[in-house]
């Protein structure tokens, strides 16, 4: 789970002073600011305290979160541009990326203190002629104490998806970020005990991936992780030596499937921006585009216009800043020189645009399906653009690379959507825009297969981070009374014949 060779950490002198985490501004190699190693003995120290805080947290009910939540999101809000400023120096990302990451990640904290007693709330449930004479309900309570394990590439977005939903619905948070964005985190856990000094709902741990090792054995009661697949394969199996359940956001980029009848220019938009900003480094964003063979070159001509006029670097007019995980490069790089050396042409860019720490906008086109820059965890810069006979081909070759993110459909014929969009092995389906639905917070975001351990955002983020318990009440005596063995005749009668009656008619 460590996250870069950028992360340094500093041994302390002989007196047994703690391990020192360095973070450092990626676009210059500087130093941000310098955080403390926390490992087993802080990790329990720190569960400890959140134990009785959730037990207050969660006696506060809806209304009462509701309105600390709201209270917690304008003290973020107010003091955005400090946040703002904290990802430009540990992302390297220009300032309205990193601004418009805060303000999606308020607006899901915003939803999620609104919207959690109507998502979570207990309600009736209805029940058969054999039961009137019970009164059913359903409701949702804390799980108890939830461990966040942050990402880099959105380190405040990501989490907040876990972080949000999880106090809305009454739990208390341990948040453990990025080592390579401690200070983002740090931001959070202090703006939050700002307002609740006493009370340590959310609480930060900085440190290295032993630090998340900690945090999976401390036995909180859930995991949410979002990282790299063998990052997200390791938390998996620590949580499973406690029985501790895991959510899994993992990395990689979804898919876009351009029809015949699409507005080009708008899908040609769509890919460079998926596909580029961030330097390509959002789960939500376009791998490679699968584009109906009458219209791919035309559509590719387009793409690479695009793609030419984008430039990284750490200016305010760059288009986009560095890779944040140092050893993405070299991962950018051995995917680039494999699709080439497999038959793909570089039409825009190539093995020369890759200059740390920057990744210029790299286009490739016939890239072959089993090449790594298909089948691995896409994040860089690059987009795939491949051509195909018909729809159905672009289905096939998307639920054979079973990445199971997203995927954005560009076509005028919204009729035939739904159909096409069931048959696509993935959890969210966009119609003619990409990365836009990440801003709906009512939207659950999950993948399938791999990418389908649990979801954020949206009612079912709610339940993500809440136990279901269900109570059926007798409220009057049974007209058919069948649980005793002291059983009517008359009731056994009744109950066959309106049992046929129900059941056994054409």
């Amino acid at each position: 789970m460590a996250d870069s060779a950028r992360e340094r950490h500093q041994p302390g002198p002989r007196t047994g002073r703690p391990r020192v985490l360095t973070s450092y501004d990626p676009r210059t190699g500087e130093s941000v600011g310098d955080y403390a190693m926390m490992g087993t003995g802080e990790l329990t120290r720190t569960v400890r305290a959140a134990r009785p805080a959730e037990t207050w947290w969660a006696a506060l009910g809806f209304a009462g979160r509701k309105r600390w939540l709201l209270d917690w999101k304008r003290a973020i809000a107010r003091n955005a541009r400090e946040l703002v400023e904290i990802v430009c120096a540990e992302t390297g990302k220009p300032g309205v990326d990193a601004a418009i990451e805060v303000m999606l990640a308020v607006e899901n904290l915003d939803w999620a203190a609104r919207n959690a007693e109507r998502a979570l709330g207990r309600r009736r449930l209805g029940s058969t002629w054999l039961t009137r004479d019970q009164r059913a309900s359903v409701g949702y309570l804390p799980l108890g104490v939830v461990g966040v394990l942050g990402s880099w590439n959105n380190p405040v977005f990501t989490p907040m998806g876990s972080i949000a939903y999880a106090m809305a619905a009454g739990n208390a948070v341990v948040f453990k970020p990025s080592e390579l964005t401690p200070g983002v985190g740090v931001w959070l856990a202090e703006s939050w005990s700002r307002l609740a000094p006493n009370q340590p709902v959310l609480q930060v741990v900085t440190g290295d991936s032993n630090t998340s090792a900690a945090l999976c054995r401390a036995r909180v009661d859930k995991v949410a992780y979002a990282g790299s697949d063998a990052g997200a394969r390791e938390v998996i199996s620590l949580c499973a030596q406690t029985m501790t359940p895991v959510v899994v956001e993992r990395l990689g980029k979804g898919a876009m499937v351009v029809q015949v009848d699409a507005k080009l220019d708008d899908a040609a938009e769509a890919a460079v921006f998926g596909a580029m900003s961030n330097a390509g480094q959002n789960p939500a964003g376009i791998q490679r585009a699968y584009v109906a063979d009458s219209v791919y070159e035309t559509f590719l001509e387009k793409v690479v216009a695009q793609a030419r006029t984008l430039r990284p670097g750490a200016d305010r007019k760059a288009s986009y800043g560095p890779m944040i995980l140092e050893s993405q490069v070299e991962v950018v790089r051995r995917q680039v020189k494999d699709a080439i050396a497999r038959g793909g042409r570089a039409v825009v860019g190539g093995l020369e645009s890759i200059r740390e720490p920057y990744v210029e906008p790299i286009v490739l086109a016939d890239v072959p399906e089993d090449s790594s820059a298909v089948t691995g965890e896409a994040v860089g810069p690059v987009l795939i653009v491949n051509r195909v006979a018909d729809m159905d081909e672009a289905v096939d070759r998307i639920n054979a690379a079973d990445h199971g993110l997203a995927v954005a459909v560009f076509t005028r014929d919204v009729r035939a959507v739904p159909d096409l969009a069931e048959r696509i092995r993935t959890g969210v389906v966009t119609i003619n825009s990409s990365m836009v639905y990440s801003g709906i917070p009512s939207m659950p975001f999950g993948g399938v297969g791999e990418y389908g351990q649990g979801h954020a955002h949206g009612e079912a983020g709610l339940r993500e981070f809440s136990r279901t318990l269900a109570v059926a009440q007798k409220r009057s005596r049974a007209t058919v009374d069948l649980s005793t063995f002291d059983r009517h005749p008359r009731h056994l009668r009744y109950a066959k014949a309106i049992f046929r009656l129900r059941h056994g008619r054409g």
